[in-house]
């Protein structure tokens, strides 16, 4: 019994000791300001730096992005943005092109 115990515990230092990096976790359900429900994502933001969304592309609103990832990153009515799967992507208005990709759940 008492290697059975060594082994779970064990077990689980190694999956504590693993870098925060290594998960990903996006917001899925807001309330109040407050995350409240989380899933894992694996992998790299779909979008990066650069990326094109041309001027027909359906853009989020501000008032659509949660009020404390507006505060938190100081967003501004001066971009575009597209809200998707826990990033957010800041575009430039002129050029339809991201210039920043930000987890929000990250901070």
């Amino acid at each position: 019994m008492r290697n059975v115990l060594l082994v779970l515990s064990g077990a689980a230092l190694a999956l504590s000791a693993a870098p925060g990096s290594a998960k990903t976790y996006v917001c899925t359900k807001w309330k109040d300001g407050i995350c409240v429900s989380t899933h894992r994502v694996k992998g790299t933001p779909p979008y990066a730096v650069g990326y094109v969304f041309g001027p027909s592309f359906s853009y989020t609103t501000l008032t659509d992005i949660p009020q404390p990832v507006v505060t938190y990153y100081k967003l501004g009515s001066d971009m575009r943005y597209v809200y998707s799967d826990g990033y957010l992507y800041e575009i430039d208005p002129s050029t339809y092109a991201v210039t920043k990709v930000i987890d929000t759940y990250g901070h």
